[in-house]
């Protein structure tokens, strides 16, 4: 049994120790503060290896990966998690939430595999593939009575640094995924609650993917099996003309020495904007933009808004230039589209830019139009002609999306379509979600359905001088609801 201890009132810490046991990240932080008032203990109770119950994928076995797949190579897993009510230890959660997470990788069972390398000596280069081989993902069972609910949800939405020992998979890299699990989850009982944490390859599997696998696990464990389950729908797209396995040379998959940069300290906030403040932000951008030709999204306004107000404070010259990434769903994108609901990872990081001193000068609505315009010019041809380059000049990023990202642009991702809200594991719905520390950067902003009808939550990870400002910004927060 490991015990971790670690303060929950911190803002600095001055060692990390990672400790490998099978299958199983837990980050340990030894931490310096002035206010060790409180101190959180967690308990592993167990960690396991879940199997599907199904092995054999019939000719299924090997999935091939595409250029927007091996880009991730680098990327940690994506972390996320859901908090629960507690529910009744009569009913025996954990091992209904393990029995039907078997029977929800019988259908999910790419999330059981793990990543092929092959080296190929002929040309010294190396391929990837995912194998479909049934080995498991992992489980990790905790226990952290002395935390509750109300020391995770604080009101002003500040996210407490003990947060961080809710998740697994902390420092995996997708390209990891060889020798570690695809999908890691761990569920931590706390005093009044239950949070399901988990991280998984991001090569393997998109938002889209993990919260459709999570709905079916949700049902099955709540109502048993459920009937008219369709088998999974692969993505099945490849790059036309494109050969695969595509062939990597080595010396783009050799591990980067560890740099010398000293990590910036990055805080953590939600922001939830009501239905009223949503609809607030896209009467400002229409009686702005002064054209019924753009259907204003609530998740466009929100992103204008939020990249406006966090580059007004990062301490930029007018002149220089500004980007806001938006991971784009390609599903109905290319053509011939694909199934709305089929497995995989199929993002594209399309990208909006301007200049400082536009972004602040031309106004919300003017901010709006450039993230709507650049998604409604993609096309097919966008996404061939990157992938074609991509191969043609194989380049992976290897330390997030660049030091100097910290300060110029905010990347967007996750999507308030995502139905969170409706996984129930037969002890009630859960009552926040939120995202995990891997690939912290400044700028980066997770975007949730609130939990409230028409609301957005907005996980936010920013330099904590930019968000000390942005605390104070009277612009900003007149259409924020919980600061």
């Amino acid at each position: 049994m490991l015990m971790m201890v670690l303060s929950d009132m911190v803002s600095n810490y001055i060692n990390i120790l990672r400790f490998q046991l099978p299958y199983l990240n837990i980050t340990v932080l030894s931490l310096a503060s002035d206010y060790r008032s409180k101190m959180t203990d967690i308990t592993l109770i167990s960690s396991s290896t879940v199997r599907p119950q199904i092995i054999n994928q019939q000719g299924r076995e090997k999935i091939h990966l595409t250029p927007f797949d091996l880009n991730f190579l680098y990327v940690d897993y994506t972390q996320r998690g859901l908090l629960f009510p507690k529910p009744d230890p009569e009913t025996h959660f954990i091992s209904r939430l393990k029995t039907s997470l078997s029977s929800a990788l019988d259908i999910y069972f790419p999330f059981a595999g793990r990543l092929s390398k092959v080296e190929n000596h002929e040309d010294d280069t190396v391929s990837f593939y995912i194998n479909c081989n049934g080995s498991g993902a992992t489980f990790i069972h905790a226990v952290a009575e002395s935390i509750s609910v109300s020391d995770l949800l604080q009101p002003d939405g500040s996210v407490p640094d003990f947060s961080r020992i809710f998740y697994p998979m902390n420092g995996v890299k997708s390209i990891d995924g060889v020798s570690e699990p695809l999908l890691g989850l761990q569920v931590t009982e706390m005093r009044d609650g239950v949070f399901i944490g988990f991280g998984y390859n991001h090569m393997v599997a998109d938002g889209a993917s993990i919260w459709n696998f999570f709905k079916t696990w949700s049902k099955i464990c709540s109502n048993g099996q459920p009937e008219n389950l369709q088998p999974l729908a692969l993505k099945g797209w490849f790059v036309d003309g494109m050969d695969f396995p595509i062939h990597i040379p080595v010396s783009e998959t050799e591990t980067p020495p560890p740099s010398n940069e000293l990590s910036p300290t990055f805080k953590e906030r939600v922001f939830h904007f009501t239905k009223k403040n949503i609809s607030d932000l896209k009467a400002k951008v229409n009686s702005e933009i002064g054209s019924s030709d753009h259907k204003v999204s609530s998740l466009q306004a929100v992103s204008a808004h939020m990249w406006r107000s966090i580059i007004r404070h990062n301490g930029l010259n007018q002149e220089e230039k500004t980007r806001c990434f938006v991971a784009v769903d390609l599903r109905q994108r290319l053509n011939p589209p694909l199934e709305k609901e089929c497995f995989g990872h199929v993002i594209y990081n399309a990208i909006a830019t301007t200049t400082v001193g536009e972004l602040q000068g031309q106004g919300l609505g003017w901010a709006f139009l450039q993230i709507n315009n650049m998604l409604r010019s993609l096309t097919n041809e966008d996404y061939r002609i990157w992938a074609e380059n991509w191969v043609r000049n194989m380049k992976i990023q290897k330390s997030g999306l660049g030091s100097k990202m910290t300060r110029d642009s905010v990347i967007v991702s996750s999507s308030p379509w995502f139905e969170v809200y409706d996984n129930d594991f037969g002890w009630g719905k859960p009552i926040a979600v939120r995202a995990g520390p891997s690939n912290s950067i400044s700028g980066k902003l997770v975007l949730f359905r609130g939990i409230e009808e028409g609301c957005i939550d907005v996980h936010a990870f920013l330099l904590s001088d930019v968000l000390v400002k942005l605390l104070a910004d009277v612009e900003f927060l007149e259409n924020v609801a919980n600061v």
